[in-house]
């Protein structure tokens, strides 16, 4: 069930606004289509990326799927908690299974994100 307090992009991910930061995950949906995540690799701080880059890699049972930035900006924060938890993704991912916070770059580019109803309509029509 998508939440109404985040933005939602066409690759599954959610960025949840706090000031000039984005905290970003993956959706609920993305968590149950991976199926159990086993792994992943998070970016450093302080990195910086542009949107649409690559920020990381989970890993589950069922296959490796990369996670895309929402926005450009500087990595100011990752979530080392999935390191040693990784199910976290998966039983938790709107909040303990976040993944990381970029500082925005450009708040214009928040424009093409979705809405929960938009998300969940996304989803319909793409037949998943």
């Amino acid at each position: 069930m998508a939440k109404d307090d985040v933005k939602y992009t066409r690759e599954h991910e959610w960025i949840k606004l706090e000031g000039n930061r984005a905290r970003v995950g993956v959706t609920d949906y993305a968590a149950e289509q991976m199926g159990d995540v086993v792994f992943v690799e998070l970016p450093g701080a302080g990195e910086t990326v542009g949107k649409g880059d690559s920020v990381c890699v989970i890993e589950s049972v069922k296959a490796v799927s990369d996670v895309y930035a929402p926005v450009s900006g500087r990595i100011s924060e990752v979530n080392n908690s999935l390191l040693d938890s990784p199910e976290l993704i998966n039983s938790d991912p709107y909040g303990e299974g976040w993944l990381l916070v970029i500082e925005l770059e450009d708040e214009g580019e928040l424009e093409g994100l979705m809405d929960a109803s938009g998300y969940e309509k996304f989803i319909a029509e793409e037949g998943h």
